[in-house]
């Protein structure tokens, strides 16, 4: 049962664990269940997550909430993990109350010094297209290096290079001669650090590290720390390129 999609009252009342399809006919008839304060009536359907339902005035919890992503414009110095063993402040500190016991977890982690977009959810099918190649999911970054760049690497950065048993490689570069420290680097992969581990087989060390989009969902207007969810259409954004 999706939290979005009109279902009637009586299943809704039976998934939820509260009584069989057969006797939640007949609290309805007996006057007993509410959708939104009014009295409710044989055949209504409801919204989960859109409708109030109560019976005797006590509510009824959707037993199959709808999934929810988060967006957050990451600062640097927060990790993207649940829980930090050493007692660093992590992006769930970020997160409203509202999700607090929502089961959320990191889309594309991004290190304690990189910073910009990141997605918390606990759809995990959506979480695995966003990140896995199979998905075609594109992740956009900008990157400051310490010393300015020779577009002539660029190949090399494409082909890939093997570190350890990975092989880490950018999906596209783009320079700006105007900007020659400066890079826009594309992923279609998102091994942990890939980014900084590859630029340092070619001798360079990342400055900063600022992800500013995935699919074509771009991160807008959003100050650092701050933490919104998303819509379905901007869900759906995240899936294209």
């Amino acid at each position: 049962m999706s939290g979005n999609e009109p279902v009637r009252l009586q299943k809704f009342l039976s998934q939820a664990g509260v009584c069989s399809r057969r006797t939640a006919e007949q609290l309805i008839a007996n006057g007993v269940v509410t959708v939104n304060g009014s009295p409710a009536v044989i055949g209504q359907s409801v919204t989960p997550e859109g409708d109030e339902v109560r019976i005797n005035g006590e509510p009824v919890v959707n037993p199959h909430p709808a999934r929810v992503v988060l967006l957050v414009n990451k600062p640097r110095g927060l990790l993207c993990t649940n829980l930090d063993p050493h007692g660093n402040r992590t992006v769930f500190e970020l997160v409203p109350p509202e999700f607090a016991t929502r089961k959320l977890f990191c889309v594309g982690r991004l290190d304690k010094d990189s910073e910009g977009m990141l997605l918390l959810t606990d759809d995990g099918a959506l979480g695995n297209r966003v990140m896995h190649p199979s998905g075609g999911v594109i992740k956009r970054y900008r990157v400051t290096l310490n010393r300015a760049y020779d577009p002539a690497l660029t190949p090399r950065l494409l082909k890939g290079a093997k570190d350890g048993d990975e092989i880490l490689r950018f999906h596209k570069v783009f320079t700006d001669p105007r900007q020659p420290a400066q890079l826009e680097i594309h992923l279609a992969q998102g091994r942990k650090r890939e980014i900084r581990r590859l630029l340092e087989i070619f001798g360079f060390f990342v400055k900063t590290l600022h992800r500013y989009q995935i699919g074509r969902l771009v991160m807008h207007k959003m100050p650092p720390g701050d933490c919104r969810k998303l819509s379905q259409k901007e869900i759906a954004l995240l899936l294209k390129n």
